[in-house]
């Protein structure tokens, strides 16, 4: 039998998040394989992955922030807003040799904080059914509407000057549904010479972190995170008793017990260090948004 759990991956180069879920599932010998937020093929670092019933859990990684390490080119603009991409415009020489710290400080300062932006149209989103990406490969005009995202940090850890061009290193602290390729894009514009993504790793999701991530070919001798300790540390976690596990197992309220739930919602944990579900305040009371199986620790 599978024992479910949370499996942090670095994703190799070269491969979509589709690819890893797969592998996995060969690794463990199961289907039940799922995965918490899309890197592109591009774009290496960690996701977040599910198996089994913990695959539960995953609606409750996905929004978490998340950080990147990038490295936007200034002076080029391509076709999807990175390195994949065909590119279709090269800013003068001059222009590029013209960009200050300043000016870079400054129009790093206008993209951080909470800002409307319009997502590439080359991104996973779905238009009428159908991703953005497809609709653009079919050869379809595709115009994505403006959202807002918060970007917490945006700083330049190194720059180097190439031919014609400057690429700079930079890491990003943002909200669940930020493009980085946009902020490549918009920082590039800004600074009237175009830009595009040439790399990208996430190092982390929330709580979990690249430094605990297995490689891909390790997988199968990897150490899961369980249920139990996965939840909690995506939400505050609450010790119930025995009678009390029981009760939200089967549905029922834990009458005047909201005040225990700190937050919107916690992970609600037995004596014997077994996850039973997220629970959730409703009126004075805490209820079970969720329960796990009763084998799963």
């Amino acid at each position: 039998m599978v024992e479910p759990g949370i499996l942090l991956v670095d994703k190799p180069r070269g491969l979509t998040s589709h690819d890893v879920v797969a592998r996995t599932r060969r690794a463990f010998g199961t289907r039940k394989v799922g995965h918490a937020g899309t890197l592109d093929p591009m774009a290496t670092g960690l996701l977040v992955i599910g198996i089994e019933a913990a695959t539960r859990l995953l609606t409750y990684v996905v929004g978490a922030d998340k950080t990147y390490l990038a490295t936007i080119r200034l002076g080029q603009s391509s076709t999807t807003d990175d390195a994949e991409g065909e590119i279709v415009d090269v800013a003068e020489p001059a222009a590029v040799s013209g960009i200050t710290p300043a000016g870079i400080a400054a129009h790093l300062q206008a993209l951080t904080g909470e800002i409307s932006q319009v997502p590439s149209s080359v991104s996973a989103i779905k238009v009428d059914g159908r991703r953005a990406y497809d609709r653009v490969r079919a050869g379809e005009q595709v115009e994505l509407k403006a959202r807002t995202v918060t970007v917490s940090r945006f700083d330049v850890l190194a720059e180097r000057s190439g031919d014609g061009h400057l690429d700079l290193d930079v890491i990003v602290d943002c909200s669940s549904g930020t493009y980085i390729r946009a902020l490549a894009r918009d920082l590039g514009a800004a600074l009237g010479v175009g830009g595009h993504l040439t790399a990208l790793r996430r190092t982390r999701v929330g709580p979990f972190s690249l430094d605990h991530a297995a490689e891909l070919e390790n997988i199968s001798e990897a150490s899961l995170l369980t249920p139990a300790v996965a939840a909690g540390q995506v939400l505050t976690a609450i010790e119930v008793s025995a009678d009390e596990a029981r009760d939200l197992r089967h549905g029922k309220r834990l009458a005047g017990q909201a005040a225990r739930v700190c937050g919107a919602l916690a992970a609600a944990i037995d004596p014997d260090g077994t996850l039973v579900g997220i629970v959730a305040k409703r009126g004075q009371d805490m209820k079970s948004s969720m329960n796990m199986p009763e084998e799963s620790r």
